[in-house]
């Protein structure tokens, strides 16, 4: 079963990928945050996921908890506005999941991601239709569970997580935030993609890409 495991080296390239992901998309997530925020999500989660990647290699890389833990914390410290606080309650709520972990299944992954969305959600105090990251973290979680408990495999249970995700994302286009800054906007804030959303997006898709495709 160890292929269908996810190994702590996985984890490390899961968010070597997302801050990749976040680089080459900090205009757009900077662009969307413009017309409904303060304009700077991509240039933060940008900032805070280079420091991520900075600290990465003084973590223990067969401690998969030990990894999240170091990715939490770095956001939290870095990342200014609420995107640091929400981003690092996921990992950190992902890492106390998976406490000593070193080849966590799909079960347990998803059991985390789930633990780890919970926690923002009760963070930002926000429900899938607000027009937050929620509205793609949800939908992802819920996918990976349902992947999980079909016995799905990681590759497969990932990317439908990542299309759960980007669907959820789009899915903000017409809301009307009723969370964060956008929420002082009103009706104004309809007609427009989420930042928050859309890099939660980025991230069950860096998920997805890393995974590697089981021989048929």
């Amino acid at each position: 079963m160890m292929a269908r495991a996810l190994s702590s080296a996985w984890f490390v390239a899961w968010i070597s990928a997302f801050a990749a992901a976040v680089a080459a998309n900090k205009n757009l997530l900077t662009e969307l945050d413009a017309a409904i925020g303060d304009a700077d999500h991509g240039a933060n989660l940008d900032r805070g996921l280079q420091a991520v990647l900075a600290r990465l290699p003084t973590v223990d890389r067969t401690d998969v908890g030990a990894i999240l833990k170091t990715v939490g914390m770095t956001l939290i410290s870095t990342v200014g506005g609420a995107s640091g606080p929400l981003y690092g309650t996921l990992f950190l709520r992902m890492a106390s999941a998976l406490p000593g972990a070193s080849n966590p299944n799909l079960s347990e992954v998803a059991a985390a991601l789930k633990f780890g969305v919970e926690g923002v959600m009760a963070r930002g105090k926000a429900s899938a239709g607000d027009k937050t990251m929620i509205d793609a973290l949800a939908p992802a979680a819920s996918a990976l569970e349902a992947a999980a408990l079909r016995a799905d495999s990681p590759a497969v249970g990932l990317a439908e997580a990542a299309a759960a995700a980007e669907r959820g994302a789009l899915s903000t286009v017409p809301l009307v935030a009723r969370k964060g800054r956008a929420s002082y906007l009103g009706e104004r804030s309809a007609g427009h993609q989420d930042p928050g959303a859309t890099s939660a997006a980025l991230l069950l898709r860096a998920a997805a890409e890393v995974t590697p495709v089981e021989p048929g």
